[in-house]
């Protein structure tokens, strides 16, 4: 395996697997993940959460079944906020979305396995461009999986943003016609998913962050100030740990530039 690029803040998070257990709740109200029985998985967590992400998909994909979870958000987080090439990059999100798919095969109860395969498609169409994407036919496999998502867990946040931010790119990118017609895309459900997701995890920046994002393409210039204010709450979040810490850093810059 390549050389990845380490977390900046390495050491600022000490995990466990005790401590994961204990803080579990806090730390998995996004995604909703069940607290995992087998120690490898938890420590595997462990990892995730201190940034070690290279040893977390190592630890998660060694302990298999809910260690593959582990290992396709800690990979999908790397890739997002820490790869720097741009192959790489799109190599794992596709990795990452072959093995939620076999993973969703064979425990098609389980909403995770869908949720990482809409995510790694969902940025790797962003990688190659949307439009490129839709025609590609990869937009309709994203929304599938994450209304399959909330379909069984109504409380994954994380999944409300996604599709929130689906329906907002599709309208961005092709407009609300075509968007509506053809990709089912409408602007007053991307912004309520976004508001659900802050309902259910009001702590999140990354649902201030993409809500922001969103009502600026859904909305034009006049939602400059709300979006303004949104990174602004985003930045001043108080992140548990190295994924948390990577959005409000990402919140940060956004409000230097």
């Amino acid at each position: 395996m390549a050389k990845w690029t380490a977390f900046p803040h390495v050491g600022e998070y000490q995990f466990d697997a005790a401590s994961v257990k204990k803080y579990w709740a806090r730390l998995h109200t996004g995604d909703a993940e069940p607290l995992p029985k087998d120690l490898q998985v938890l420590e595997a967590w462990a990892f995730f959460h201190n940034g070690e992400f290279q040893k977390a998909v190592e630890a998660g994909l060694k302990a298999g079944g809910a260690g593959i979870t582990a290992a396709n958000k800690a990979a999908c987080i790397y890739a997002t906020y820490l790869e720097k090439k741009e192959k790489a990059r799109l190599d794992m999100y596709m990795e990452v979305a072959q093995r939620a798919e076999a993973q969703a095969k064979q425990d098609p109860q389980n909403p995770n396995a869908f949720y990482w395969q809409a995510y790694a498609l969902g940025r790797y169409s962003q990688g190659i461009s949307v439009a490129k994407a839709l025609a590609q036919g990869l937009g309709g496999k994203v929304k599938t999986a994450l209304e399959n998502t909330i379909q069984l867990q109504p409380k994954h946040a994380d999944a409300h943003i996604a599709l929130g931010a689906f329906h907002a790119e599709v309208i961005d990118k092709v407009g609300s016609l075509i968007g509506g017609m053809t990709y089912g895309a409408k602007k007053d459900i991307g912004l309520q998913l976004f508001q659900q997701a802050l309902k259910l995890n009001f702590e999140s920046a990354i649902a201030m962050i993409e809500y922001a994002n969103a009502m600026v393409m859904l909305e034009g210039d006049k939602m400059m100030k709300e979006a303004t204010r949104l990174y602004q709450l985003a930045a001043a979040a108080k992140p548990m740990d190295a994924m948390e810490r990577l959005d409000v850093e990402m919140a940060k810059a956004e409000l230097e530039d």
